[in-house]
C-alpha cells in the first residue's frame, strides 16, 4: 500500500482508520458536530458564538424578536497610555529586604505605595451593540429548533408559527469581515420584520444614510479606575444593511422594515478608530463603510460558500471520532445532564470540537488575541475586564494552537507580544532597572506590561516569560528558523537579558544559589522570594533561548552566561508529605484545594518533569491528589492536562467528565466550574481558557511529544493516557513537535493503525506502553505502522 505524501492527506486515511477503530462511520467526526436547543435563549450562556476573529455575535435565537448582541476586538476603555511608575525600581531592594526579614506585610504595604502601576488598574474590553429583528407573528411557534454548526460555523434558527415555517441563518466570514444574517419563508410575501441597531455604551446615535442602512456612531465609555478617571478615546462605527430581498424596504424612525417578502439577508460591519496601542486615529465610519460595500454586491450564497470554504480550511485538519451511543433527540444541554447517567464518549469530542471551533471564531491574524472571553462579551464592567490573565488564563487559550493545526490562529498573539517588548522594556528600565522587557500578571489593548490590582498578587513577573514559551514552541513544531530567527528569538533574548538581571542570591541561605523575587505563587501566599513556578519558568527561558542561540548562531557569549545563571537557579525541592514544594520553605497545606496550581507548570505547559525525572513526577502526582478534582472551569482544564502528562487517563476524563457540569442553569441547582448551556466555560463567571484548556487536554491523552531520548531524539508517545471509557476511536491531523502529523486508531483500548507524516524530515521515536520504533523520514514521507508499531507501508515519493 502505498500513502499519499503529508500535504496530500485526505479523509480517506479517516476512512482507514474509521475502519480500523471498529467504528460505524468513516466519517472521522462520528456525528454531527452541532449544538442544539429546543428554545430560545433565555440567558447570553445560552446564545450562540460566531465571529471572524475581530467581529464576533451571540446569536440568541429569538421567535417575535432575534437578538445578535455583537463585539469588534478593539473597543476597549482607556486610550494609549504608560503604566510605568516612575521612580518604583528605587523601592526594590527595600521589598526585597522586607521579604528576606520575614515582613511580608510591611514588604506588600510599601509594595502597594511605590511599585504598582498608574493607574493601578487596566482598561476594559467592551461590548459594541445589538442588531435585533422584530417579527409580525402572533401564533405561538412549533417545531422549534436553534442550532450552531460547528462545521460550517452557522447559527440556524427554524421554527412554525400560523403555518409559516421560518428560517434564519447567520455567520461571521473572515474574507468578506462582515456578519451575516439571513431570514427566509417558505411561503411568499410572508416575511415582514423590523430591524435596528444600538449600543448600550453611553455615546451613540443611529442615522439612515440612504433609505436601506442604518449607521452606528459613538465613542467608548469612560473608565473609572481606582485611582484616576481614563477618558475612553476611540470612536466606534458600525453599519447594517438590507442586502437584498424580493420585498420592499422602508426606512422610518431609525428603523428598517422589510415587507411582502420571502427572502432579506442582512449585513453588518462594524469599526473602531484604534490602529495600534498608540494611535487611535483611524476613521470608524470609512473602515465599515469599506467591509459593508465590498460585500453588498455579493449574494448570500456567494459570501456564505466563501466563508464555509475558509473555516474548513482550518477546521478540517483535525478528526476525532470516540465513538459510543448518546441520544440524539436530546438537546445539547439536555445531553450534558443525561451524560452523568449514561456515559457519551462523543460528548468529549463534541467539547474538544468547539474548542478548536471557538479558537478559529476568536483569534485569526490581523485581529486582537483571544481575550479572557475570547471574543464575547455583553457586559460594560466585564469580570476582570475581559482582558488578558498571563499567569494562566491567557496562556490556556493558546495551549491548543500547536497540536490542533492551527498555527495561523497565534498571529494575534504574537503579535501581541511585539507589542509588549516594547512597553515591558520600559516597565523593566523603571520599576527594575534592569535591561530587557517585562510584563506582569495582565495585559490589556494598550499594553500595560506593569504590576496592576494589588501588590500580594499584582507583582509577578513572569508573564512574558511563559508567553515567549507559545513561541518557542511554534518554532518546534513549524521548524520555521525565519520565524526564529526574526520575531521570536529577538523577544526571548529580551526577556532572558531581564531575568539575567533580576535574579538575586539568597542571603538566608549558604550557597549561591538564584532565585526570584518579589513575586508569587499565583495567586496565593502573598508576595515573597523564590516560588517555585517563576524557577521553572525562567530555567526553561534560559534553556530555550541557548538553544535558539545555538541554531541561530549568534550571541555566544550572552548564552555562556545564561548557562551559568541556570544552573545556579534554585532548584525543585520535595517535601515533607511528598509533595512538590511551591515555594522554597517547605510549608505546604495538604488540605489547600485553591484554583492555581501555579508550581506544577514544569509538568505542563513545561516539561522539566516528566516520566525522566520519576521522583519530582511522584511529587508532582502527589501535589495534584492534594489539589483534588474540582475547581473552577480553567483549573480543571489544566488538571485534565496534568493527569494526561501524568499519564493517567481515567483520572484526565474523570475531571473532563466535572468540566462537563451544566451549571447556572434552571435544569440544575449548581452554580460551580463547569459549563454553561452553550457549553461555554465556566469559571464561573464565563471565560473561555477553560473550553480552550480542554481541547489541549485531549491532545495530551492521545498524542504527547514533550519528551526527548539522551541523544536529542524526539519521543511521540501514541494514546500516553487512553482512558477505559474511551474503548474505541480515532483520531486524525494532530501535529507534534519537530513537524510530524500523526492519525491514530484503537479499538478496545488497544492501539489498532497509526499514520505519521514528516513536514520537516526528521527522526523519531514512536512510542506505544512498552513499545518503541524508531522512524528517519524525509520531508513529506509518511509510515503507516499497525498495532504493534511495526511497519505496514510506507510512500514512496517520485
Amino acid at each position: 500500500m502505498t500513502l499519499s505524501p503529508c500535504h496530500l492527506r485526505s479523509w480517506a486515511t479517516a476512512a482507514v482508520l474509521a475502519v480500523a477503530a471498529g467504528t460505524a462511520s468513516a466519517d472521522p467526526q462520528g456525528t454531527p458536530l452541532e449544538l442544539w436547543y429546543d428554545q430560545p435563549a433565555k440567558a447570553w450562556t445560552s446564545a450562540l458564538p460566531i465571529g471572524n476573529g475581530r467581529l464576533g455575535a451571540m446569536d440568541f435565537g429569538g421567535v417575535t424578536e432575534a437578538r445578535y448582541q455583537f463585539n469588534e476586538d478593539s473597543l476597549w476603555t482607556g486610550g494609549p497610555h504608560s503604566y510605568a511608575h516612575p521612580g518604583a525600581a528605587e523601592a526594590l531592594p527595600q521589598i526585597r529586604q522586607l521579604l528576606f526579614e520575614g515582613k511580608q506585610s510591611d514588604a506588600q504595604d510599601l509594595a502597594t505605595r511605590r511599585f504598582m502601576s498608574q493607574p493601578i488598574g487596566q482598561a476594559n474590553y467592551q461590548p459594541f451593540g445589538d442588531v435585533t429583528l422584530k417579527f409580525n407573528t402572533t401564533t405561538p411557534p412549533s417545531n422549534y429548533r436553534r442550532s450552531l454548526s460547528l462545521e460550517s460555523a452557522t447559527t440556524t434558527a427554524r421554527f412554525d408559527s400560523g403555518g409559516v415555517r421560518y428560517t434564519r441563518r447567520a455567520f461571521a466570514s473572515f474574507p468578506d469581515q462582515v456578519i451575516v444574517i439571513e431570514v427566509e419563508t417558505d411561503k411568499p410575501g410572508t416575511l415582514e420584520f423590523t430591524s435596528a441597531i444600538s449600543s448600550p455604551q453611553p455615546k451613540w446615535e443611529t442615522t439612515d444614510p440612504d433609505g436601506a442602512t442604518l449607521l452606528l456612531t459613538g465613542r467608548v465609555r469612560d473608565d473609572n479606575l481606582r485611582d484616576a478617571d481614563v477618558s475612553g478615546q476611540t470612536r466606534f462605527a458600525a453599519h447594517l444593511r438590507i442586502g437584498s430581498t424580493d420585498g420592499q424596504i422602508a426606512s422610518t424612525d431609525k428603523r428598517l422594515t422589510v415587507t411582502g417578502a420571502s427572502r432579506a439577508t442582512l449585513l453588518l460591519s462594524a469599526a473602531t478608530s484604534f490602529v495600534n496601542f498608540r494611535n487611535v486615529s483611524a476613521d470608524p465610519v470609512a473602515r465599515s463603510l469599506d467591509h459593508l460595500e465590498a460585500a453588498s454586491g455579493k449574494s448570500f450564497d456567494h459570501l456564505h460558500q466563501a466563508h464555509t470554504a475558509d473555516h474548513q480550511r482550518l477546521f478540517d485538519r483535525v478528526g476525532l471520532d470516540l465513538t459510543g451511543d448518546y441520544d440524539a433527540s436530546l438537546p445539547t444541554d439536555d445531553r450534558v445532564l443525561a451524560s452523568h447517567k449514561n456515559p457519551d464518549p462523543q460528548l468529549a469530542a463534541l467539547l474538544f470540537h468547539y474548542g478548536r471551533y471557538l479558537m478559529i471564531a476568536s483569534s485569526r491574524p490581523g485581529g486582537q488575541p483571544a481575550n479572557l472571553q475570547g471574543l464575547w462579551n455583553d457586559s460594560l464592567t466585564p469580570a476582570w475586564g475581559s482582558k488578558y490573565t498571563v499567569n494562566i488564563n491567557t496562556e490556556m487559550n493558546y495551549w491548543l494552537t500547536e497540536p490542533c493545526n492551527l498555527p495561523e490562529c497565534e498571529e494575534p498573539l504574537f503579535a501581541a507580544l511585539a507589542d509588549l517588548a516594547e512597553t515591558g522594556a520600559d516597565i523593566a528600565r523603571q520599576q527594575y532597572a534592569a535591561p530587557g522587557w517585562v510584563l506582569h500578571h495582565n495585559f490589556d489593548l494598550w499594553r500595560g506590561a506593569a504590576p496592576i490590582n494589588a501588590s500580594n498578587h499584582g507583582i509577578w513577573p513572569m508573564g512574558g516569560a511563559w508567553l515567549c514559551s507559545q513561541m518557542w514552541e511554534h518554532f518546534l513544531y513549524s521548524g520555521d528558523v525565519g520565524f526564529l530567527r526574526e520575531r521570536a528569538y529577538p523577544l526571548m533574548k529580551g526577556a532572558a537579558g531581564f531575568f539575567a538581571a533580576y535574579l538575586v542570591e539568597d542571603p538566608r541561605q549558604d550557597s549561591n544559589l538564584l532565585i526570584s523575587g518579589p513575586s508569587n505563587s499565583p495567586e496565593q501566599g502573598g508576595l515573597v522570594m523564590g516560588p517555585t513556578m517563576d524557577h521553572q519558568i525562567v530555567r526553561e527561558l534560559f534553556a530555550n533561548t541557548i538553544e535558539a542561540s545555538e541554531l541561530l548562531g549568534v550571541d555566544s557569549g550572552f548564552r555562556d552566561r545564561l548557562r551559568e545563571l541556570r544552573a545556579r537557579i534554585a532548584p525543585n525541592q520535595i517535601g515533607k508529605h511528598g509533595q512538590l514544594q511551591e515555594w522554597l520553605e517547605d510549608v505546604d497545606d495538604p488540605s489547600n484545594q485553591h484554583r492555581h496550581v501555579s508550581h506544577l507548570w514544569g509538568l505542563y505547559p513545561g516539561s522539566e518533569i516528566s516520566l525522566d525525572t520519576p521522583e519530582l513526577f511522584a511529587a508532582a502526582r502527589q501535589s495534584l491528589e492534594f489539589r483534588g478534582d474540582e475547581g473552577t472551569g480553567w483549573s480543571r482544564a489544566w488538571k485534565i492536562n496534568f493527569w494526561a502528562r501524568l499519564h493517567d487517563g481515567d483520572r484526565a476524563l474523570r475531571v473532563l467528565d466535572g468540566l462537563l457540569t451544566l451549571t447556572d442553569s434552571p435544569k440544575t441547582g449548581y452554580r460551580g466550574g463547569g459549563v454553561y448551556t452553550n457549553l461555554f466555560d465556566a469559571h464561573p463567571p464565563f471565560q473561555i481558557d477553560g473550553n480552550f484548556g480542554a481541547t489541549a487536554g485531549v491532545c495530551e491523552m492521545l498524542v504527547q511529544s514533550h519528551r526527548r531520548t539522551p541523544d536529542g531524539v524526539r519521543m511521540i508517545e501514541l494514546l500516553p493516557a487512553l482512558p477505559v471509557a474511551w474503548p474505541s476511536g480515532s483520531v486524525t491531523g494532530l501535529r507534534t513537535r519537530d513537524g510530524f502529523e500523526v492519525d491514530v486508531a484503537w479499538r478496545v483500548g488497544r492501539m489498532t493503525h497509526a499514520r505519521v507524516c514528516s513536514h520537516l524530515g526528521r527522526r523519531a521515536l514512536l512510542c506505544r506502553d512498552d513499545r518503541q520504533s524508531p522512524i528517519d523520514l524525509a520531508a513529506g514521507d509518511s509510515v503507516e505502522l499497525d498495532g504493534q508499531l511495526a511497519v505496514l507501508a510506507s510512500n514512496d515519493p517520485e
